[in-house]
């Protein structure tokens, strides 16, 4: 019979081989404050802050302004071309507007204060679902596996099963 040392070191294999596998699924949804330390202003480029950004289904938009002096409305892809106000539809105004992102698409907003529409006080973003993490990078033999530190989920369920059945055999 195994001993409970033994039942311990490979209990806790099992433990870090399961991590190992839903570690990278485990992601948190981020809060991203539209325009950063700038905020939601005009005369900014919202397009170029956009720029190498991914918005997931459960991130939320920020939009921090004086209240007051500006607003936030969600519109559609039109609406943001002209930058139209919808025919319904209350604008945010409380100058720390948070908007959580809850289905994938094209997500348009503008300020509906006269002329902000157009000096760029507008953001258009593509929020995708997340569910599918990106592509692993594949390991060159000139980088080694170490920097990569890729684990594929074939070897990580491999361990999973290893470390059960340790825990069953002994």
């Amino acid at each position: 019979m195994a001993t409970f040392a033994s039942k311990m070191v490979v209990s806790m294999f099992a433990v870090v081989a399961t991590l190992a596998v839903l570690a990278p699924t485990m992601a948190s949804a981020k809060q991203y404050v539209v325009g950063d330390d700038k905020g939601w202003t005009k005369d900014f480029d919202y397009t170029t802050w956009t720029a190498g950004k991914q918005f997931f289904v459960g991130d939320s938009l920020v939009f921090n302004y004086p209240a007051g002096k500006h607003n936030v409305f969600k519109v559609n892809g039109t609406d943001f071309m002209q930058c139209s106000k919808p025919l319904v539809g209350a604008p945010l105004t409380t100058g720390s507007d948070e908007i959580e992102l809850k289905t994938t698409g094209r997500k348009w907003y503008i300020c509906g204060v006269s002329g902000h529409c157009a000096t760029g006080q507008k953001l258009a973003i593509t929020v995708s679902d997340g569910s599918a993490a990106p592509a692993p990078t594949p390991v060159s033999p000139t980088t080694g596996a170490a920097s990569g530190s890729i684990v594929s989920a074939g070897f990580a369920a491999a361990m999973v099963v290893v470390g059960v059945l340790g825990m069953v055999l002994f």
